[in-house]
């Protein structure tokens, strides 16, 4: 049997052990932090002009336009454009301030808890949204999503279970 490993298998088995680190939390039960998923640089140039690709961007470039007008507040590069889009409901659409590139949250939020300050929390550091109300008017609850520049993937946590009486106690 060989000890030699390709350049290939060193790359696929440490694209692995990448994923395994970034999924520890959830199968561990914890939330998602920010810290977990940082970013590996800051853009600090000039916000480039919403690229308006597609009928959904071109119906908002009013919006779009405005929010490019920021400093990136997300996940190293992005401005996060949030507005109403009816009663207690907002949809969401992150601009790459290097390119221009538009990607659409997949969902309208609404119906948060009163509690809760910020239906959803971001940094520019982490590539982390916390979604806190329902998506799409459907369910409800906290809901995690990793953005890799592209896509908002959702981060899978095991539902919470309520202390059990004899665990109240200890």
């Amino acid at each position: 049997m060989s000890t030699h490993t390709s350049p290939r298998w060193g790359r696929r088995a440490h694209a692995a052990l990448g994923a395994l680190v970034a999924a520890l939390p959830a199968l561990a039960g914890a939330a998602p932090r920010f810290e977990d998923y940082p970013v590996a640089a800051i853009y600090q140039g000039a916000g480039a002009r919403p690229v308006l690709a597609d009928p959904h961007s071109r119906n908002y470039a009013t919006r779009l336009r405005s929010a490019a007008t920021q400093k990136p507040d997300f996940a190293g590069r992005y401005v996060l454009a949030t507005w109403g889009c009816g009663a207690s409901c907002t949809m969401s659409a992150a601009i790459d301030a290097k390119t221009g590139a538009v990607t659409w949250l997949p969902f309208t939020v609404c119906c948060w808890d009163a509690d809760v300050e910020d239906h959803l929390e971001y940094k520019l550091d982490s590539r982390l949204l916390i979604v806190h109300g329902a998506r799409n008017e459907q369910g409800g609850g906290t809901h995690y999503y990793q953005f890799n520049g592209r896509r908002f993937a959702e981060i899978r946590t095991p539902p919470r279970r309520p202390p059990q009486p004899s665990e109240a106690h200890r």
